[in-house]
């Protein structure tokens, strides 16, 4: 028989397992499905998370696994592959098992596209990143460089400059007259180098980043290396909504890809189709996933409640 649950969540990371955790605790039967690849699976540590901080994501991640079981939340290591809606879910596994479910938590997140610049994969998380918040204390007074992929980039050179007064952004493959006068006037009042010219790859030594290599332009086969310890640089989002789009969540355009639309519990819509985290914008940090899981849930809870009363109070 198919096994029937009252909630099952997508994805296990910070907003699917605050999502599981308060359901479970409400006495809800709920199932967590995790294809295991967490968005920070990179970093070394987070940061910002009152009471966690420099906490390790796996560690924290299998911290919140523990929790779930407490109540009796149930994990298993899938993929959702397809969801067809009827009276009421039926979730259908990569390894062949479909579940029922009278409500969904998707909590799918995003994937981070890195800049085609060798070297960057390799060391994104280390000592190229993306985001200040996450690690600029960590790296607080190096010389950093900042790596453009569009005049949006300038955001991220200004603001990283609270961090290091040696900072330098690299244009990379954007044209300088792409940034406005006020573009500029900011980064010069920030004390930001501008340095036009493609880069063409990061100079690693004994394991650590040392520099950043123009394209041609000096003999010897090689381009000018400016010596900078960290690179920022802003990876393209792609969002993983395959799913939500499936089942006909709206979704909205974003300069950071295309986001269901949903209401402040996090509510698609889709009836019943909640989403929580990175599923639901580029910028949702570690606490706030959390905070948005929670939300769902609890929303969740009160949603099944009053649809059983009513369906009582008619019978």
């Amino acid at each position: 028989m198919t096994e029937r649950y009252a909630v099952v969540v997508v994805g296990g990371g910070t907003a699917g397992l605050s999502a599981a955790l308060v359901l479970g605790r409400a006495r809800h039967r709920t199932l967590v499905v995790d294809a295991g690849e967490p968005r920070n699976a990179p970093a070394a540590h987070m940061q910002g998370y009152l009471s966690r901080d420099g906490m390790q994501p796996a560690e924290f991640l299998a911290t919140g696994r523990e929790e779930i079981a407490r109540y009796g939340v149930e994990l298993v290591r899938d993929r959702v592959v397809e969801v067809e809606k009827g009276d009421d879910f039926a979730v259908v596994l990569a390894g062949g098992r479909t579940v029922r479910a009278r409500r969904l938590v998707v909590a799918t997140g995003l994937k981070d596209e890195l800049p085609a610049v060798p070297g960057v994969a390799e060391r994104f998380g280390r000592d190229v990143l993306h985001c200040p918040f996450c690690h600029g204390w960590e790296v607080r007074d190096q010389p950093f460089g900042v790596l453009a992929s569009s005049p949006a980039s300038v955001h991220q050179a200004l603001i990283v400059s609270q961090w290091s007064k040696d900072v330098r952004f690299f244009l990379h493959t954007v044209a300088e007259e792409e940034l406005s006068d006020q573009d500029l006037r900011r980064l010069a009042a920030a004390g930001v180098d501008v340095v036009p010219g493609e880069v063409a790859e990061l100079v690693v030594e004994d394991d650590r980043l040392t520099g950043v290599r123009l394209a041609g332009g000096a003999p010897f086969g090689g381009g000018t290396t400016h010596a900078r310890s960290v690179l920022f640089v802003g990876p393209r989002p792609v969002p993983q909504t395959g799913l939500l789009e499936r089942l006909g969540a709206e979704l909205h355009e974003t300069p950071f890809g295309a986001y269901p639309v949903v209401d402040p519990t996090g509510l698609t819509t889709v009836p019943g189709v909640w989403a929580a985290g990175n599923a639901i914008g580029f910028a949702e940090q570690v606490v706030h996933a959390a905070s948005g899981g929670y939300r769902a849930a609890a929303a969740i809870v009160g949603d099944l409640l009053m649809t059983d009363l009513d369906a009582a109070v008619q019978a």
